[in-house]
């Protein structure tokens, strides 16, 4: 074969970039343009020649005047020939979608648009993507934010589809619109006369991670916790024990107070205490009784915990406190790894970290 023979019979494809940001809520950052009717990742078009970092790093600065480097990529995804929205004689594609991590308020308001093309931007909530993009991209979109979560470098996607989905894939996580939890975040005690209606915990297993039930049916992430009730005796960390058993079915040790969200948002004033605490034991998951439905457990780092929810600037704040009880209760900083599930309890195993 001829060299001429050979570059002939090579596949012909169109190579693009895009970058994925999220905001300090972490909602997706989305264009809007004026030859497209749905809204886009920032980004475009390789040129010949150029490599596609600095593709999207020329993108970037061309569509929002923002002056970036990216170097870690979140997926490369195939997008076959035929993908509505694209010209006749679309050959395919092929996009890698690099991290933009997160824009602050004061990024945002660096953004200066293009005089055409981009027309605006906006903040989207990852599950309302499917609403602003086209079923591909948000599909795309929505794989690149899990890989970020999850930390286990670029997913490889068909048509915005893993090839090997991890357990937040599996789980469709993020499918659902978080809750806003906006509250502010104080890390001593509740003043008195704050009633506490809630209690919530990070528990760690051995290995620094924390617990996190998602919801069977709806993909929604929760920490183990819930209201106080008469059976407490207006006891918040009794309520953490008693709802770790009903909702996940772990024990705990006596829970480490770290502090409370005043919620304003009802019809009286309230606070929602947080505790941490060490697993010391499980067993198989079974149905909630007060909820109807069974969670899934998944152990994940406090970083990537603060990723499933939408709690705005507090979540530093908050998480600071997290660590300082996880070194009081001797337990290592965890190593960035995959989300996982609580293994199964072995046989006349009682404890998980002692």
């Amino acid at each position: 074969m001829t060299d001429a023979q050979y570059v002939a019979g090579r596949s012909r494809v169109w190579l693009g970039a895009a970058v994925l940001f999220t905001d300090n809520r972490g909602r997706v950052i989305l264009e809007d343009v004026d030859y497209r009717p749905v809204c886009m990742l920032p980004g475009g078009a390789v040129d010949a020649g150029e490599t596609p970092s600095l593709a999207v790093a020329r993108e970037v600065h061309e569509e929002l005047g923002l002056t970036r480097r990216f170097v870690h990529a979140l997926a490369v995804d195939w997008v076959p020939p035929g993908t509505p929205g694209y010209p006749r004689g679309f050959p395919g594609q092929i996009i890698y979608v690099f991290d933009g991590g997160t824009l602050t308020a004061a990024d945002l308001s660096q953004v200066r648009l293009p005089g055409r093309e981009v027309t605006g931007i906006r903040c989207v909530e990852p599950a309302l993507l499917p609403r602003h993009m086209a079923p591909s991209d948000a599909r795309r979109a929505l794989a690149a934010l899990r890989a970020r979560i999850n930390g286990t470098g670029p997913a490889i996607l068909e048509d915005g589809r893993p090839l090997a989905p991890t357990r937040l894939d599996d789980l469709q996580i993020l499918r659902t619109p978080r809750k806003p939890q906006l509250w502010p975040w104080h890390a001593g005690p509740v003043p008195a006369g704050l009633p506490v209606q809630q209690a919530w915990g990070w528990l760690f297993a051995k290995d620094g991670r924390v617990l996190v039930l998602i919801g069977q049916d709806t993909g929604s992430a929760c920490l183990p916790g819930g209201t106080v009730e008469a059976a407490d005796h207006g006891a918040p960390a009794r309520t953490l024990r008693r709802e770790a058993w009903e909702e996940a079915r772990v024990h705990i040790s006596d829970p480490l107070y770290l502090g409370y969200h005043p919620d304003d948002s009802g019809s009286r004033r309230c606070a929602r205490a947080r505790y941490a605490a060490r697993i010391t034991g499980w067993e198989p998951p079974s149905r909630d009784e007060a909820t109807g439905q069974t969670y899934t457990r998944l152990l994940a780092t406090p970083e990537q915990t603060a990723q499933l929810f939408d709690w705005g600037d507090e979540a530093a704040s908050q998480l600071a406190s997290v660590h300082s009880a996880r070194e009081e209760l001797g337990l290592t900083a965890p190593a960035r790894q995959p989300i996982t599930d609580l293994p199964p309890p072995q046989p006349n195993e009682t404890a998980l970290a002692r």
